[in-house]
């Protein structure tokens, strides 16, 4: 069994996503065993409670450095004994110190299809910009800003009366299952990374998303 940690800072809709499918039995061997959240009133830390899943907050305000902040997050991680990290809406940029912790081990959900539209506004950036296509990416994090390998995409159309709401909603419909099907094929042990190329192994269950 991989033991997932996730971290969150808003309402955790992707948190949500990857509860369900435990619950379902769609995410092992990967197993859930706590969620954490920057923000102590973070809706993701609800859902996890709701859950019967252990929540912690480190509120990063209360620390003078990124680096306290980061110490103070991973010894409440600790107790638990994550053997990963997935990033569910976090919206704090990681130090090597803490990927260091678990090396391609911590995977991030972006809302775009990266390369493109990093960062904090992705979806509103992808309106201004005109595209007609955007989506989904989860990929390994680095020390950049939603800069590391990407493991899997899914594409999103946009619409001439789209608003960002819309977009949002058909790009989390689509992060919330690719999100839970990369977490079980990352415990599954079937991604590998060389450099920027991310592999994925077939699986043999017909009802697996990848």
């Amino acid at each position: 069994m991989m033991r997932i940690a996730v971290l969150a800072s808003g309402g955790g809709t992707n948190v949500q996503a990857l509860l369900d499918a435990q619950a379902a039995g769609a995410l092992a061997p990967a197993r859930i065993v706590v969620v954490g959240s920057n923000k102590p009133g973070a809706r993701a830390l609800d859902r996890a409670r709701a859950a019967g899943v252990p929540a912690v907050a480190i509120d990063h305000k209360a620390y003078a450095t990124r680096e306290d902040f980061e110490a103070a997050m991973l010894a409440a991680l600790a107790p638990h004994a994550p053997d990963a990290i997935v990033l569910a809406g976090f919206m704090r940029v990681l130090t090597p110190r803490f990927l260091e912790a678990f090396p391609l081990r911590v995977i991030n959900t972006h809302p775009a299809l990266l390369p493109a539209f990093p960062g904090a506004h992705a979806i509103e950036e992808a309106l201004a910009a005109g595209v007609k296509i955007t989506g989904a990416t989860i990929h390994f994090v680095d020390a950049g800003v939603d800069q590391g390998p990407i493991i899997a995409q899914r594409a999103v159309p946009i619409f001439a009366a789209d608003t960002a709401d819309t977009v949002r909603a058909r790009i989390q419909a689509e992060e919330h299952a690719l999100l839970p099907a990369v977490v079980r094929a990352l415990a599954q042990g079937r991604i590998s990374c060389e450099g920027r190329r991310v592999t994925i192994a077939p699986s043999t269950d017909a009802d697996q998303l990848l």
